[in-house]
């Protein structure tokens, strides 16, 4: 979207805009547009003001769509994604094998009734997702807008909206300003929450009226649609004019989808907008639990083969064997339990819905409730410094000047400076005296101060907005109190605390446009100064300047700050810049080089006759942009240097400890250099104190990466500081050899390492399964969505890492308990569930082996009907579904104690080892009740069934009380429902139970030595283990 015009409205009463005078620009306002159809691949276009009629090419709809199905492919998308998995279809063939005749086993509800409950609760939980896309979608396509046309406005829905189109939007923002200028946010595409300055296009603001946008004939040529939101070429047209006008199109001119007040023409919409271009579609997370569950279950299936061919050899594969094969496949397909997904995935659900409403953690989201898990297996975590372990609040703390250095205890003497400038003499501000680059005497410290404190006064992009009585213009609200205004951030909030600075020592900004700034004096004197150009800030150049004319004295003035990497070959020789810039980044500051250059009206001539040719290219527009403001940027005298200091969140130091001692390594990525990275690492115990720290110089080529690589191998137990530019170089050359030792240091600084591409080659080489990067900006997004597990601090660079994290936190400090609480009992839980639900079933699958073996290898089955379904349902569901609730040792003590995090890390509680045991106790339990119940009954078959079944379900229920670690009150009152509900059950299952013979003396007895022998010899085995080989956790409980 592009500025066109703004009709005066001084005095605006609210900070929108009325709409008899509209703003106008160049696109819609829109949220985020996703997948659309447009034809063909990008192009640049040529855009009639007002008139779509026009267009040259097709274009996408203007809306978005984030459902993944539709109303025909719902079901059958659902069920596609379901069975794509090898074991949902496995269970599939199993039911429908079960309309051979030859090889049914029973009634068909038994395998038909457990997969409609899982397919059930996958197709509920897919539609109430989709039907709240749907609402979400149809809400943001249905936003009614304003579209200018030749019979005055009329109101269109965004769906409606067409490229063209000129657009009046409407939404709170800060005050406009009233040469046209209008603020937006980019937080949703960049992370950036601070309002950015955008410029009409100059030669609509003659136009009275934004109906005369239609009655001139003018177009815009637009570059083809790319992801680069920090960029825009392009050029405005009038062809009725005399001569043609045409005006280039910038960044500055440019307003995209997502922000916040706007009218104008659309030249872009769908697919083609550049919030869109800039989403990816995040990776569907599997943490490594997940993938441990299916490697197990992939074990039992082939156990599940093996059990089959033994049985049909041992009958020495006689008749039709290969049915008999297929028989025994369904007979023992217990063995792989249909309900272990389904207890997981509800388990998962729980475990977030208790991280949301831990109250010590307030604000916590789970948007990714797929791998709770992975939180107790974290062994790498990368962080992010600004906003993440900061609070990214800035605050003036050092001026220096060279010579001298002012910090907070002698600010005063600054402002007794600029007080005795300014009252020596008042008729004749220092303003008129201004120096030339000619003059040789020595100037006063007070002047040098003088000097420093204007530049950095003048050289910014704040606006200052002042609301006092209702009165928001801000020529009327200068006549009332000072104390009403507060700045608007521009890029940067360093800048910020630059301006609130200067005010402080006495010289204010009260005013600012498109075209001037005021500054007031510790006398009340306005001093005036007309705005000629303006380079704003970008991450590529790390510096932004500004030209102003003093309007009482005519002179012209370039002013220029920025990072010292770039400044020191901008500015005049000196001795001390690179020195005390060091000295200023290892005290944990921010510096920024302040300098200034005095131009002749004939120089400044020349250069804005070249800037605006520039400007006017199409092609190379920013290589040939930045080679005319090179030109200006050669021997500027150096002012001061300005530091600034980020102070670091709360509990930042003993949650890093904790990490520490969790045996978790912490990677901090920061753009800062290196001596600020340096001493933040150890403000933060990042660095303990007695660690030694390793600086890798800076390599450029492969030679010196294969030196410094060898250098830092003999170093033992450090901490690594090292840039962005030596880290891709290692990562090219020596790729292994740098990762390898890098993940044995317990921390890593990275520092100079600032866009997305560099944070993504860190990740992209640590050991997978074990990442965990944290981070609060739009550069974090990318880390965060490709990592195994990701976490956004909602801080002031928005919320989009927060939102594509797959948790969200307020605070760094709740990532502790984040960890060594959720992640911890969530993985030891979902462990114990898991293979609790694998012991259920092996165990009743043992007792089938033992059947068929008795009964010369017959695949009959031992239970049919309900009571097959009714074992993994109604009377175990909820005791072993409790064991979520289960907890070895309390919040505080985990706290405490974070080197229990650490025996997670190696995968104990789910390992092969643990998995075995399950397997053995499956065995013995499962053996123990059927030859017990073969031995102990007399006379009918149907007794087996009824002493079997019953020893079976009150082993299950001792087993989980076996498994409980403490006990909660839901699950005591899960057993006793569990058991309640089999004895109520007894009475209407007469087809499989004899009810007169469970009413008897001899039943009790049997059931009772049955269950005594299979569940006491664990109970012993327990005491024993606890007694003589106790765990860790055990021995902070008792």
């Amino acid at each position: 979207m592009v500025c066109f015009q703004l009709a005066a409205s001084q005095g605006a009463g609210r900070a929108g805009l009325p709409p008899s005078q509209p703003v106008c620009v160049l696109g819609p306002r829109c949220s985020e547009w996703l997948r659309c159809c447009g034809g063909g691949e990008p192009r640049p276009r040529t855009v009639w003001l007002g008139h779509p009629e026009k267009r040259d090419q097709r274009y996408p709809r203007n809306v978005i769509n984030n459902q993944k199905y539709n109303f025909f492919t719902f079901l059958p998308g659902v069920l596609f994604n379901q069975f794509k998995y090898f074991f949902n279809l496995y269970f599939l063939l199993l039911a429908c094998s079960q309309f051979v005749p030859e090889m049914r086993l029973g009634a068909l509800y038994t395998y038909w009734v457990p997969l409609g409950f899982v397919l059930a609760v996958t197709i509920i939980r897919e539609a109430v997702e989709e039907i709240r896309c749907y609402t979400r979608d149809k809400e943001v396509n249905a936003q009614v807008y304003s579209r200018l046309t030749a019979r005055g406005t009329v109101k269109v829905k965004s769906s409606s909206i067409q490229v063209g189109d000129l657009i009046i939007v409407e939404k709170r923002a800060p005050p406009l300003l009233s040469t046209g200028s209008c603020f937006l946010r980019t937080d949703q595409l960049d992370g950036e929450t601070d309002w950015k300055l955008r410029l009409p296009v100059a030669c609509t603001q003659r136009l009275p009226t934004a109906a005369d946008l239609l009655q001139i004939r003018s177009y815009v040529y637009a570059e083809e649609p790319n992801i680069d939101i920090h960029n825009f070429v392009g050029t405005f047209t009038r062809e009725d004019s005399d001569p043609p006008i045409s005006e280039s199109l910038s960044i500055e001119n440019a307003l995209w989808a997502g922000t916040v007040t706007a009218s104008g023409t659309c030249p872009r919409r769908g697919i083609e907008l550049r919030s869109v271009m800039n989403t990816s579609n995040p990776r569907s997370k599997i943490g490594l639990f997940d993938l441990e569950v299916n490697c197990l279950t992939k074990i039992l299936f082939g156990a599940l083969v093996v059990v089959s061919l033994v049985m049909v050899a041992l009958q020495h594969f006689a008749g039709r064997w290969y049915l008999q094969i297929l028989r025994f496949l369904l007979l023992f397909s217990n063995i792989i339990p249909i309900s272990l997904r389904v207890n997981l995935d509800m388990g998962k659900i729980v475990y977030s819905w208790v991280i949301r409403r831990d109250s010590k953690i307030p604000g916590t989201v789970v948007r990714s409730s797929t791998i709770p898990e992975q939180l107790g297996r974290i062994s790498y975590l990368l962080t992010d410094k600004t906003g993440t372990l900061t609070q990214n609040e800035m605050v003036f703390k050092r001026l220096h000047l060279g010579t001298v250095a002012y910090g907070l205890d002698s600010m005063d003497e600054v402002q007794s400076h600029i007080f005795s400038i300014y009252t020596q003499q008042p008729q004749d501000p220092p303003a008129q005296k201004g120096s030339a680059p000619t003059t040789k005497v020595r100037r006063t410290m007070s002047s040098r101060v003088h000097e420093a404190v204007k530049a950095i006064a003048l050289c910014h992009n704040v606006t200052p907005v002042y609301e006092s009585n209702g009165v928001t213009d801000q020529a009327e609200a200068e006549k009332h109190s000072l104390g009403s205004a507060h700045p608007l951030p521009p890029l940067l909030c360093p800048q910020v605390a630059l301006v609130q600075w200067t005010e402080s020592v006495g010289l204010t900004l009260v005013g600012r446009d498109q075209s001037s700034v005021q500054l007031r004096t510790p006398g009340d004197q306005i001093l005036n100064f007309t705005i000629l150009q303006l380079f704003p800030f970008t991450y590529e150049s790390k510096r932004m300047g500004i030209i102003v004319r003093d309007e009482s004295t005519g002179e012209i003035t370039f002013y220029m700050k920025g990072a010292d990497v770039v400044m020191a070959g901008i500015v005049q020789y000196n001795d001390w810049l690179e020195e005390e810039c060091g000295n200023m980044a290892r005290e944990g500051l921010r510096v920024l080089v302040v300098a200034k250059k005095s131009l002749a009206e004939e120089q400044y001539q020349d250069f804005e006759a070249r800037y605006v040719q520039a400007k006017l290219s199409v092609h190379d527009r920013s290589l040939k942009v930045a080679t005319v403001i090179e030109s200006l940027e050669m021997e500027m005298e150096l002012l001061c240097l300005t530091g600034v200091e980020d102070q670091l969140q709360a509990d930042v130091r003993p949650t890093l400890e904790t990490l520490r001692n969790a045996g978790i390594k912490v990677w901090m990525l920061t753009g800062d250099k290196l001596e600020t990275a340096t001493c933040t690492a150890k403000n933060a115990h990042l660095v303990t104190r007695n660690q030694d720290i390793h600086i890798f110089r800076l390599v450029t080529n492969r030679g010196e990466a294969h030196l410094e690589l060898n250098a830092f191998r003999r170093k033992h137990d450090c901490a690594l500081v090292i840039s962005g530019d030596s880290l891709e170089v290692c990562l090219k050359y020596y790729e292994y050899e740098f990762m390898e030792l890098a993940c044995q240091c317990p921390a890593v600084v990275c520092c100079r390492c600032r866009g997305p591409v560099s944070r993504l080659s860190v990740l992209a080489d640590l050991p997978v399964w074990s990442v965990r990067p944290a981070g609060d900006g739009g550069n974090d997004v990318s880390m965060i969505q490709e990592s195994d597990c990701g976490v956004g601090v909602e801080g002031k660079e928005g919320k989009q890492a927060s939102l594509a994290a797959d948790f969200s936190i307020t605070q760094f400090r709740h990532l502790g308990r984040l960890l060594m609480v959720h992640g911890r009992n969530s993985y030891k839980r979902s462990a114990a569930l898991s293979q609790f639900v694998i012991h259920r079933s092996l165990c009743i699958s043992a007792m089938q082996a033992v059947f068929s073996s008795v009964f010369y290898f017959a695949s009959v089955p031992l239970y049919q009907g309900f009571l097959i379904i009714g074992y993994s349902t109604i009377y175990t569901m909820f005791p072993v579904f409790s064991l979520v609730l289960d907890k070895d040792v309390k919040s505080e003590v985990a706290m405490l104690y974070p080197e229990l995090y650490k025996d997670l890390l190696k995968g104990r509680p789910l390992s092969y080892k643990t998995f075995l045991i399950w397997v053995l106790i499956s065995i013995y339990q499962g053996s123990t009740i059927m030859y017990g119940a073969l031995l102990l009954f007399e006379s009918e078959f149907v007794h087996i069934v009824a002493i079997s079944f019953t020893s079976l379900i009150l082993t299950e229920l001792l087993m989980v009380a076996l498994t409980i670690q403490s006990w909660h009150w839901l699950m005591t009152v899960a057993e006793l429902l569990s058991l309640a509900c089999y004895i109520a059950s007894l009475v209407f299952l007469h087809e499989f139970i004899d009810v007169y013979f469970i009413a008897t003396l001899s039943f009790l007895w049997k059931v009772s030595v049955i269950t005594l022998v299979s569940c006491l010899p664990l109970y012993v085995l327990k005491y024993l283990r606890r007694r003589f080989s106790p765990p860790s956790y055990s021995k902070l409980t008792s």
